[in-house]
């Protein structure tokens, strides 16, 4: 079997790439990297080990044991001495690791989705490579590779065979975006909402909307802009770099909302969902609009979207608009979408002993807590809510917080579990306004979990989430061990 090497990218032309200087043989020079890592265990023959320094280890050390296992060479900060191979010298690896990776994707012929938002990034990206599989050889970001230093490493295992990649991109700040998008130089552009999340950095959501949309200056000529139209702040981006964008929703019509005596008109979307209806927590049925591309007359998809919830309806409809400019037929969207599953910690849906649990403990924000409480409140028998603090909310943080208990509170939910100093407002907002849901707060997770696990019975169904560094996912574990 033919090796499979990183096109073009010599070890000459990478230091050439990230300004560096190239230390090791004039043989060795010509040679390509068969991949490039800053795992010293996922190293193989002919890789690039990329040392970079981390809070609690330095990849220098690891150094030596690279080359035992086969690496070509290393991109280091350090003068080494007496290395086994060769080694490319740079001030900042961290730097020149985004620098070979942009360099990289632009030599690559594939067409690239890249994937942002607020909210359901990975739920988006997880349902259009579903999707676009059923046409193509898919490469897409592994779980929430999402950052600086996720990025470049997904970019980097893309081969020839690869028709499409789509990359996911998450940010906390500003210019944050600038630099993701440099290195993934993407055709399409997919931005799923702007919503209440990174607000210590980013401030507001005009602020957020300005911070994600950073990425439409970095794509391709040809590059396609997919948003959400049932977002007020997207539905804004009519035109992106001179070209229509692609809008979304629920209801081909404009989205109408009232404001007191005003009215705000958002906009008509080309792709969109009526019909729709939740089948429990094993779906959700909708039927879904497009015009072919190149045509104008309509065509429509009767699906079963595995994963329940409203939101994953947005989510299908974000991998119709992304599969129609790729050229997929109605049939492919069809089984793409209908056979897409979920991840660990977002809404997975897990059968132990008679409950069922609803796992979205990686992370949390006003968006998606009411859309979890959402896909509860739809649940049979006993519903049980285990909420945690949700982070990086600002100085607003409290009251986003005592917001989403007063949505909890008009749902029909049996029982509230919460920990955590900022979800006491939850607790207090839903003991205000609900007359029906037993209330548990507590200061401490290991309390909870003492008190919920005397509590739970066969039938219940349990939503467990927080923001990830909450550590919620114990509390999955211990609920189905």
């Amino acid at each position: 079997m033919r090796r499979r090497l990183m096109k073009n990218m010599t070890l000459e032309h990478l230091a050439d790439v990230c300004h560096g200087t190239y230390i090791g043989s004039e043989e060795d020079k010509k040679k390509e990297i068969a991949g490039a890592v800053i795992d010293s265990r996922l190293v193989e023959k002919d890789y690039l080990f990329i040392a970079v320094r981390g809070e609690k280890v330095d990849g220098h050390s690891f150094i030596p044991s690279v080359f035992e296992k086969g690496a070509l060479a290393v991109l280091s900060e350090k003068k080494l001495e007496n290395p086994a191979g060769a080694y490319i010298l740079v001030e900042s690896t961290l730097t020149a690791m985004k620098e070979i990776a942009a360099d990289y994707r632009r030599q690559l012929a594939i067409k690239v989705v890249g994937i942002t938002g607020s909210v359901g990034k990975t739920s988006t990206k997880e349902m259009i490579a579903s999707v676009l599989a059923q046409k193509y050889n898919v490469l897409k970001t592994a779980g929430n590779l999402n950052n600086e230093i996720g990025l470049p490493l997904t970019i980097f295992k893309i081969r020839e065979e690869h028709q499409v990649a789509v990359l996911e991109m998450g940010i906390s700040e500003f210019g944050e975006m600038d630099r993701l998008a440099t290195m993934a130089y993407p055709d399409i552009c997919v931005i799923t909402n702007i919503g209440l999340c990174h607000l210590e950095n980013l401030h507001t959501r005009d602020g957020i909307l300005q911070a994600k949309t950073e990425c439409f200056t970095h794509m391709t000529p040809d590059g396609i802009a997919v948003l959400n139209g049932d977002d007020d702040k997207l539905c804004t981006k009519t035109v992106v770099n001179g070209k229509p964008a692609v809008f979304y929703g629920m209801g081909k019509a404009a989205k109408v909302v009232k404001n007191g005596e005003t009215e705000e008109v958002y906009i008509e979307k080309q792709v969109y969902a009526t019909d729709v209806e939740a089948v429990g927590l094993t779906g959700t049925k909708a039927v879904l609009h497009y015009c072919p591309k190149g045509t104008e007359a309509e065509t429509t998809i009767e699906v079963e979207i595995p994963i329940a919830g409203e939101h994953n309806v947005y989510n299908a409809l974000a991998a119709v608009s992304v599969a129609n400019e790729l050229g997929l037929k109605a049939e492919e969207m069809k089984r793409g979408i209908e056979s897409v599953q979920t991840i660990g910690g977002r809404s997975n849906l897990i059968h132990k002993d008679g409950i069922t649990v609803i796992d979205d403990c990686y992370n949390a924000n006003p968006v998606s807590m009411k859309a979890s409480i959402d896909v509860l409140s739809k649940a049979p028998g006993r519903k049980i809510a285990v909420l945690g603090d949700m982070g990086e909310l600002g100085t607003e943080e409290k009251e986003l917080h005592y917001m989403v208990g007063e949505h909890f509170a008009g749902k029909e939910i049996d029982a509230l579990y919460c920990a955590g100093e900022l979800s006491a407002k939850i607790a207090e907002a839903v003991v205000t306004v609900s007359k029906r849901t037993e209330v548990h707060y507590y200061k401490e997770k290991e309390q909870l979990l003492e008190n919920l696990m005397k509590e739970v019975k066969i039938g219940d169904t349990i939503l467990v989430k927080a923001s990830h560094f909450m550590g919620f996912s114990e509390i999955v574990k211990e609920l189905i061990q």
